[in-house]
C-alpha cells in the first residue's frame, strides 16, 4: 500500500522570457491542464527540492542544483491552502482535507522540450500566460499564472 500524501506541494509555472506557459494534461482527469505540481515525498524535504523533484519527473526538464536551468528556478513565496478535490481525497490519510501549495516560477528558453510521464499527463503545449491561465482547471494555478508578468520582471 503506497503511504498517504503530505498535504505540502508546490505549484511550479514553467515559462519562456517571452511569457510563454508550459500546461500539461492530466492522465487521470481528461481535459484537466495544469502547470507542474506535486507534494513532498519527506515532511522535511526542502520546498525547492520538491518543486525541483516535480519537475524533473513531469516534464523531464532538469532545474535541479547542479543544472544548466536551477538559475531559472525562483520561490514566488505564496502559498494556497484550498480543499483537497474529493476525486483524490483517497490519496491523503483520514481527516485531511486541505492542502497548503508553495508557489514557485522557472524560467525556460524558449523551445525547451517537455518529456511526459505518461502515467501522469498525457500532452503539453505552450501558451502565451493569459491563454494557459483561461485553459487552467484550478483557480490557483490559473491565479498564479495571472501574476507571472509581475515575478517575471
Amino acid at each position: 500500500m503506497k503511504p498517504f500524501k503530505i498535504p505540502e506541494s508546490v505549484l511550479v509555472v514553467i515559462y519562456t522570457p517571452a511569457l510563454d506557459v508550459l500546461l500539461i494534461a492530466r492522465a487521470d482527469a481528461p481535459g484537466f491542464w495544469q502547470s507542474v505540481t506535486g507534494s513532498k515525498d519527506e515532511i522535511g524535504e526542502d520546498l525547492a527540492r520538491t518543486a525541483a523533484r516535480e519537475v524533473l519527473e513531469e516534464t523531464g526538464i532538469d532545474c535541479r542544483p547542479d543544472s544548466a536551468l536551477h538559475s531559472g528556478l525562483k520561490d514566488w513565496g505564496l502559498q494556497n491552502i484550498y480543499e483537497i478535490y474529493p476525486r483524490w481525497q483517497h490519496r491523503y490519510a483520514p481527516g485531511v482535507t486541505r492542502n497548503t501549495e508553495h508557489v514557485f516560477g522557472l524560467c525556460v528558453p524558449h523551445g525547451t522540450p517537455a518529456t511526459l510521464n505518461p502515467r501522469e499527463h498525457t500532452g503539453y503545449r505552450w501558451l502565451p500566460w493569459r491563454e494557459a491561465a483561461d485553459a487552467c482547471f484550478s483557480p490557483s494555478n490559473a491565479e498564479a499564472i495571472l501574476l507571472l508578468p509581475q515575478f517575471a520582471a
